[in-house]
This record gives structure tokens, C-alpha cells and sequence, in this order.
């Protein structure tokens, strides 16, 4: 019953834009601030409502493997066993959005 009234409140308002002004995209092709592509960014006020939600929704799962990775990559860092593969190139380093 709650979701069903939050949804029908959704509907009344427009859904805003992800972006929190940090506009560089990553080695993925991905926003560091909102992490749409490029296609979600550049056409984002054409999209419907739902598929703005999807992205919303694709947005937040992107996050959350970023963070795993970061997550990662310190645990392995700590312990001195940095990844063999590192480029030491800083756009192939996970990084959290809107860092």
C-alpha cells in the first residue's frame, strides 16, 4: 500500500536530472558525478518518466559495484598486494562517484 501511494506522488512531479555538476566521463564511458552514459545524459529530457526511472534505478547499481571495487582495491592495497595489472593511470582506478 505505501509503494503504491509513493508511485501514484511520483506521477505529480517531474522526475530531476541526476546530475550534480561533475561532467567527466570515465574509462566505461560513464559520468563520475551522476553515472549515466552518454546516451542517458544527452537525452534525458526526452525519456519518459519510466525509463528516467530505470536509469535512476541502473544509476544506483553502478554506484553500488563502484563502491565494491573501491572497496576492493583498498582492502588489497592495505594487505600489499596491489593488483599486477594497475596501469597507475588514474582513470582506470575505481573511484566513487563525484571524486
Amino acid at each position: 500500500m505505501q509503494s503504491e501511494i509513493a508511485m501514484e506522488q511520483l506521477e505529480f512531479f517531474d522526475i530531476p536530472s541526476p546530475c550534480r555538476g561533475i561532467c567527466e566521463v570515465n574509462s566505461r564511458g560513464l559520468c563520475r558525478g551522476c553515472l549515466r552514459n552518454r546516451e542517458e545524459r544527452f537525452q534525458w529530457q526526452n525519456f519518459s518518466d519510466t525509463r528516467k526511472r530505470e536509469i535512476l534505478r541502473l544509476c544506483t547499481q553502478r554506484k553500488h559495484k563502484l563502491i565494491v571495487e573501491a572497496l576492493a582495491a583498498r582492502a588489497q592495497a592495505a594487505t600489499g598486494h596491489a593488483a599486477d595489472n594497475q596501469t597507475g593511470i588514474e582513470d582506470d582506478e575505481p573511484r566513487l562517484p563525484g571524486t
